[in-house]
C-alpha cells in the first residue's frame, strides 16, 4: 500500500520534496482581502512594470546566439584533442538560466544569470583562455595577459555586439560579465564528470554532482535552486501568480531601501525568492496583498539565527558538504538555506550590522502594510454605512516603496573611491573591491570601533569623490566609482574626542585588497570623511526633487519629531524653568529681607519715640499702620485687577511644568540617599534660607562653631581684645605664643630649595648648581659643580600638529613642497617619505598622497 504525499509536496529530480514547516493558515482570502489585493495589483501594474515584448524578444535572441556560440566552442575543443567524430557529435552542451529571468520577474534592464554546462573534455583554462603559449613565443615575454584566441572568453569578447567585457577568473565562482546588444549577461561555467551533455539532460537530478569540483557545484546550485523554488510554489496557477507578484513587490522594496545586494551583505534575488516561497508555504491560499503583509510580519518576528529553509537538507551521498544546524556561529547570523542538494547558506555575507538594517526595514514595512490594511478595513465598513473617510487608493502603497533617506540618516560618512588606470582594468579592480567592502564595514569598522550603527549603501556613485590634493591622473578620475558608508558613534563607549579610522583602512588595504592579482600601478582606493552637511551634491541628485537643499530640510523635519530629541528639549526646558524659579526665589528672599530690616528699624525707632512722648504716638503709629495696611491692600486689589487671570490651558500647562520640576527634584533627592519627603525637604530649605541651621557660636560648652565669609571655620570664643572673632588656627597660634613658642606665619615662610635651579633649565653649556647652607650663627656659601650626562644619545625631533615626526631629510632625501629646479643625482617625486628630492633609484610606493 502506497502512502500519499503530504500537502504541498512535489516530485523533482527523482525524489519527493516536502516543506520544512507546517501550514499556518490555509483559509481562502476574505472579501476585504480581495479588494485590498486589487489595490496592490493596480499599483504594481503602474509602478512595477515588466519587460515589454520587444525586450523579451531581444533577450531570447541573445540567448539563442549565445547557445550557438557555446556549442561551436565545445565542438572546437573536442576537435583539438582530437576525439572521434561520434564523440564530437555527442559532446553536446547546455545553456541554463536562473534567478529572476528564469522565474519571469525581471525588470526592464535586469541582467540574465546563465550557466554553461559542458563535458569533461572542456576545462576552465579552455573557457578563459589562460595558460596559452603562442607559437612564436620567444621565452622571455610576459604571458600573464595573453589569452587563447580560440577560448570562449576571447570569442565572446571579439563578437561585434559585445561590450563591457570583464572576465573574473580568480573568484570562488569564476564568471564572465558582458553586455550583448545592451543585455547584461553573467556567464558561469560548469564542468561535468561525463563525456557528454545530452539534450535531455536532467539538471535537477542529484547524480549530476558526482565528481564535480567546488566551482561547478556552486555554479549548478543556481539553476537547481531556482527550479526547485518554482516547483514548490507551482501547486496552482493562482498560487504561482501570487508568488510572482509578491516577489516583484519585495524586489522593488529592497532596491528602493538599499537592501538588494548579496555581495554587500544584504539580500539578493535568491534570498528574496526563498523567503517569499516560505511565506507562501505558511499561507498557501492567501492573496498577494495579504502575503506581502505577512511577509513583513514573519521576518519582523523571525527568531534569528534560526535558519530559513523551504525543505529539510538531505544527503545524496556524493561527499559534498551540507549545511546543518551545527554550522550556526557568529558569522552566520541570518542563514537562508538553499533547498537543492547540497544545501548551503545563501546569506553567508549577512553580518550583525546588516541584519540590524534588515530588521529595521522589516519593522517599517510591517507598520506601513498594517496601517494600510486597517485603513482599508475601516473605510470599507464606514462606507457601507454611508459615512467616514474616503476609501483607500492604490497610490497609498507608494509609502512602502519610498527611497531610503540614507544620505541624511547618519551624522558621519566615509567615501570609498575606487580608481583604475584604464576602463577595462578599472572594471575588474572595482568588482574585486566591491566584493570586499562588506569585510571593511562589518569585520573591521563595525567590530573594532565604538559605533552604534554602520551602513554600507550598495548603490555606487559614478564620480571621483576624493581630495583635490590627491595626485590622480585624468584617466584615474575618469575611471572611478565611489561608495558611501554612514555611521553613528556610540558616545558611551567613546574614549577621547577623536575616532581614528587609519588603522582599519590600512589593514583593509593590506590584507584584503592585497589579494588582487595582477595589481597594476594606478589601481587605488581612496577614502574621505564627510559630515552630513558636507556631502557632495551628486549624492542627492535623483533622490530628492530639490536636491541637497530639500534633503537638508527633510532632515530637520525628521529630527524635530525624533522622540529622543523631543525628550532632550523637554529636559532643557525643565532646566530653564528651574533656573528661572531659582532666580525668582532669590529675588523674593532679597525683598523679604529688606522688608524685615525696614520693619525692624521702624520698630526700634517707634520704641524710642514711645519712651519720650508717651501714648499719643502709639495711636498715631497704629493709625499709620492701618493706613499702610489699607494702602497695601488697595494696591494688591488694583494689581490683581490689572493682571488678567490665566486661562485653563495655561494653568494646566503651568501645573504640568511644576509637576515635572518637582519630580526632577524628587529624583535628585532620592539620589542623595537622605530619604526625606517633599515637605521635610521644603522645611529644611526654609530653615536654611532663614539661617536657622547655621550655628552662631558662643555656647556655654564652647563647641558652637560657625563659618566666616571666606569659608574659614570660626571658634566660639573671641580674642583677648573681646572684639575680633578668631578662627581655630589663629586661636591655636595665639595659645602657642602665650606659651613662649615662636610661631611663623605663612607670609614669613621661605621655601626650602627655591633657589635650586634644575640643570636642564640652565642656558649655559655646563649646568652649574649653587647650594646655600645657612646656620643660625654663621652663614657661608658652598659652591659645587654638577654635570648631567646621559648614557644614550637622543636625537632631537620635531612633531607636527598630529603628533607625527617631521622628516627633515638626509643624504638620500630632501623634503620640498614644490619643484625648485634640477639637482644632479636627484629627482623630484612623491615617495614613501613624502614629496621632495630623492636620490636617483629611490623607491616610489603610492601614486596619491591620500591613498590607503
Amino acid at each position: 500500500m502506497t502512502t500519499s504525499a503530504p500537502p504541498l509536496s512535489i516530485t523533482i529530480g527523482g525524489r519527493v520534496v516536502s516543506p520544512a514547516l507546517p501550514i499556518v493558515d490555509a483559509s481562502p482570502p476574505t472579501a476585504a482581502a480581495s479588494s485590498f489585493d486589487k489595490l496592490l495589483s493596480t499599483y504594481s501594474d503602474e509602478h512595477i512594470p515588466l519587460e515589454p515584448t520587444e525586450g523579451i524578444q531581444r533577450r531570447e535572441r541573445v540567448l539563442d546566439r549565445m547557445r550557438q556560440l557555446c556549442r561551436e566552442w565545445i565542438r572546437s575543443v573536442c576537435l583539438s584533442i582530437p576525439l572521434p567524430a561520434e564523440a564530437v557529435e555527442n559532446a553536446g552542451g547546455q545553456l541554463y538560466t536562473s534567478g529572476s529571468y528564469r522565474l519571469g520577474v525581471h525588470e526592464p534592464g535586469a541582467d540574465i544569470d546563465t550557466i554553461l554546462v559542458a563535458p569533461n573534455v572542456c576545462s576552465r583554462e579552455d573557457f578563459f583562455g589562460s595558460g596559452y603559449i603562442p607559437p612564436d613565443y620567444d621565452g622571455e615575454s610576459d604571458l600573464s595577459n595573453v589569452r587563447d584566441p580560440n577560448s570562449l572568453a576571447e570569442r565572446i569578447k571579439a563578437h561585434p555586439d559585445v561590450t563591457n567585457f570583464v572576465p573574473v577568473e580568480n573568484a570562488a565562482v569564476p564568471i564572465l560579465t558582458f553586455d550583448w546588444e545592451g543585455v547584461n549577461i553573467d556567464l558561469l561555467f560548469a564542468r561535468l564528470n561525463s563525456s557528454s551533455v545530452p539534450r535531455n539532460f536532467d539538471i535537477d537530478n542529484d547524480a549530476v554532482l558526482d565528481g564535480v569540483d567546488s566551482a561547478t557545484e556552486k555554479s549548478l546550485n543556481g539553476p537547481r535552486t531556482t527550479n526547485l523554488i518554482a516547483a514548490l510554489v507551482r501547486g496552482t496557477d493562482e498560487r504561482y501568480q501570487t508568488f510572482l507578484k509578491v516577489v516583484r513587490c519585495v524586489r522593488k522594496w529592497a532596491k528602493a531601501r538599499g537592501l538588494y545586494s548579496n555581495k554587500m551583505g544584504y539580500w539578493g534575488g535568491v534570498n528574496i525568492n526563498i523567503s517569499v516561497a516560505l511565506v507562501l508555504q505558511l499561507y498557501p491560499n492567501d492573496c498577494a496583498a495579504s502575503v506581502l503583509r505577512k511577509f513583513f510580519l514573519v521576518f519582523k518576528s523571525w527568531r534569528w539565527p534560526n535558519p530559513v529553509m523551504l525543505t529539510k537538507p538531505h544527503d545524496a551521498g556524493y561527499g559534498l558538504p551540507i549545511w546543518n544546524a551545527y554550522h550556526v556561529n557568529l558569522r552566520q547570523v541570518a542563514p537562508v538555506i538553499t533547498p537543492a542538494y547540497p544545501a548551503m547558506n545563501s546569506t553567508i555575507s549577512v553580518s550583525r550590522q546588516t541584519l540590524q538594517i534588515l530588521h529595521e526595514e522589516f519593522c517599517r514595512g510591517h507598520d506601513i502594510m498594517d496601517k494600510l490594511w486597517k485603513a482599508h478595513i475601516n473605510t470599507g465598513m464606514n462606507n457601507e454605512e454611508g459615512q467616514g473617510p474616503m476609501p483607500l487608493e492604490s497610490e497609498a502603497f507608494g509609502e512602502l516603496f519610498t527611497p531610503s533617506d540614507f544620505y541624511i540618516s547618519y551624522p558621519h560618512y566615509l567615501s570609498v573611491c575606487i580608481v583604475g588606470p584604464t576602463e577595462q582594468e578599472a572594471q575588474s579592480w572595482t568588482g574585486f573591491v566591491e566584493s570586499r567592502l562588506r569585510h571593511l564595514v562589518s569585520n573591521m569598522l563595525g567590530k573594532s570601533l565604538p559605533l552604534s550603527k554602520i551602513q554600507l549603501w550598495p548603490k555606487k556613485v559614478e564620480a571621483c569623490v576624493a581630495d583635490r590634493t590627491s595626485l590622480l591622473t585624468h584617466d584615474q578620475r575618469k575611471n572611478s566609482t565611489t561608495y558611501f558608508i554612514g555611521f553613528a558613534i556610540d558616545l558611551l563607549r567613546m574614549r577621547g574626542n577623536q575616532l581614528n579610522l587609519e588603522q582599519q583602512l590600512q589593514f583593509f588595504s593590506r590584507n584584503e585588497l592585497g589579494k588582487f592579482q595582477p595589481h597594476i600601478p594606478g589601481m587605488d582606493v581612496l577614502s574621505k570623511y564627510f559630515k552630513v552637511k558636507e556631502l557632495p551634491v551628486i549624492c542627492f541628485d535623483g533622490m530628492y526633487d530639490g536636491g541637497k537643499l530639500e534633503a537638508m530640510k527633510k532632515r530637520r523635519r525628521i529630527r524635530d519629531v525624533d522622540p529622543r530629541r523631543v525628550e532632550s528639549k523637554k529636559l532643557a526646558r525643565l532646566a530653564e524653568i528651574k533656573s528661572k524659579m531659582e532666580e525668582m526665589r532669590k529675588k523674593k528672599e532679597a525683598l523679604a529681607s529688606k522688608k524685615r530690616k525696614r520693619e525692624k528699624d521702624e520698630n526700634e525707632k517707634g520704641d524710642e519715640e514711645e519712651g519720650e512722648g508717651g501714648g499719643s504716638c502709639t495711636k498715631i503709629e497704629e493709625g499709620v499702620g492701618e493706613g499702610v495696611e489699607n494702602a497695601s491692600a488697595a494696591d494688591a486689589t488694583s494689581s490683581d485687577a490689572a493682571t488678567p487671570l490665566p486661562t485653563e490651558s495655561e494653568a494646566v500647562a503651568a501645573i504640568e511644568e511644576e509637576t515635572l520640576l518637582e519630580n526632577a527634584l524628587d529624583a535628585i533627592q532620592n539620589e542623595t540617599g537622605e530619604g526625606k519627603t517633599r515637605e521635610e525637604a521644603e522645611r529644611d530649605r526654609q530653615k536654611l534660607l532663614a539661617g536657622e541651621l547655621l550655628a552662631e557660636g558662643g555656647g556655654d560648652d564652647g563647641e558652637g562653631l560657625a563659618y566666616g565669609p571666606d569659608g574659614v571655620r570660626l571658634a566660639g570664643n573671641t580674642s583677648s581684645d573681646g572684639n575680633k572673632t578668631l578662627s581655630i588656627a589663629e586661636r591655636e597660634a595665639e595659645v602657642l605664643r602665650r606659651s613662649g613658642y615662636n610661631v611663623v606665619s605663612d607670609d614669613e615662610v621661605v621655601a626650602v630649595g627655591s633657589d635650586f635651579e634644575l640643570p636642564w633649565r640652565k642656558k649655559t653649556i655646563e649646568p652649574m648648581l649653587t647650594a646655600k647652607k645657612e646656620d643660625t650663627k654663621t652663614s657661608s656659601k658652598i659652591n659645587g659643580v654638577m654635570k648631567v650626562k646621559f648614557k644614550t644619545t637622543f636625537d632631537v625631533v620635531e612633531l607636527d600638529e598630529d603628533g607625527f615626526v617631521i622628516d627633515k631629510g638626509d643624504d638620500d632625501f630632501s623634503p620640498t613642497p614644490k619643484w625648485r629646479g634640477r639637482r644632479p643625482g636627484f629627482e623630484f617625486k612623491l615617495g614613501e617619505r613624502g614629496l621632495g628630492y630623492y636620490r636617483t633609484g629611490a623607491k616610489v610606493v603610492c601614486p596619491s598622497n591620500t591613498s590607503y
